[in-house]
């Protein structure tokens, strides 16, 4: 079990907001609250405007609950790596059994609640992301297999499907794209995150691609994936959510991380590390555009539907 699971009595109680902040993983928060509002907002049907912002906070609530509970258990590898040691529970401001307290209180809270304001699959489709990123992917996946960020990226990819839902009341074939779209980026997105960081995955002993398989074989998934990924993120513009706004971005931005990830493969050990990773950086930074401009894409096309702009 993870050292996490013992109480931190050595944290300080100087803990300030910000510490409580940081626990939910605002960054990570951010992108699930803006998906999820792309699929509230981009689904048919009418939702009072009160309800619609009672969804989202619930859903962002939600986010934070499994940031905190993911904290609580990783905090022995945290501490291990330089991008997560001055992180709350291993920096030792708040304490291990604080965050699951936290976490689970939250996780209760923000499941009950959304039921309560819009239905019953939206709420049980939040309860499932809940338990996948904090069970399945945390407790398991991210120190069992190389496919952990695989499969595990799932529990990110489910906000778009749950805001739909919220207004709906159902799944659908574009909810299911828009899931399809976070699903099939993550793993490119990560992996070029980890052929820059990589000694933190080794450090920490998780069992990352980079570290179980090497880097040219990682260089080769990040490609095959991206592969994958463009003929969706295109095809998508092709639906009822999608139209010619979306077409446009989707076939730049495709192309230039097609590109991108092609150039990763092409390159070797030696030529990374002479200028210190910069086109793994690059590529890196454009997968956060990437996922962002199409899920803002998407939201033009809804918005400028009423008027007769954008669409097909």
């Amino acid at each position: 079990m993870s050292d996490a699971t013992l109480n931190t009595r050595e944290a300080t109680p100087e803990a300030g907001f910000g510490d409580y902040v940081a626990l939910l993983k605002p960054r990570v928060m951010s992108l699930v609250v803006f998906t999820a509002l792309v699929g509230l907002l981009a689904a048919p049907g009418y939702v009072h405007p009160f309800i619609a912002f009672c969804a989202i906070l619930f859903i962002a609530v939600g986010a934070g609950a499994s940031g905190a509970l993911n904290m609580w258990w990783d905090a022995d590898i945290d501490k291990l790596m330089r991008r997560t040691a001055k992180r709350p529970v291993p920096a030792g401001k708040v304490m291990a059994d604080e965050a699951l307290a936290i976490g689970l209180t939250l996780s209760a809270m923000s499941v009950v609640f959304l039921w309560l304001a819009t239905n019953w699959l939206a709420a049980a489709l939040l309860a499932f992301t809940i338990f996948f990123y904090a069970v399945i992917y945390t407790m398991w996946l991210k120190r069992w297999t190389p496919q952990n960020i695989v499969i595990g990226g799932a529990a990110g990819a489910f906000p778009p499907m749950i805001g739909w839902a919220a207004v709906t009341g159902d799944v659908t074939l574009e909810s299911a794209l828009m899931f399809a779209l976070i699903f099939m980026w993550t793993p490119p997105h990560f992996w070029a995150l980890a052929l820059f960081i990589n000694s933190d995955y080794e450090n920490a002993s998780v069992p990352m691609l980079t570290v179980t398989h090497g880097k040219r074989v990682t260089r080769r998934h990040i490609l095959a994936y991206t592969l994958v990924l463009a003929p969706l993120a295109v095809g998508t513009a092709f639906t009822a959510i999608g139209g010619w706004i979306y077409l446009t971005v989707a076939v730049v931005l495709n192309a230039a991380f097609l590109w991108g990830t092609v150039r990763i493969w092409l390159r070797d050990e030696a030529m990374a590390e002479a200028d210190n990773y910069k086109t793994e950086k690059q590529v890196f930074k454009l997968s956060l555009l990437y996922l962002f401009a199409h899920f803002g894409a998407i939201l033009a096309e809804a918005a400028l539907a009423p008027w007769g702009i954008g669409g097909w």
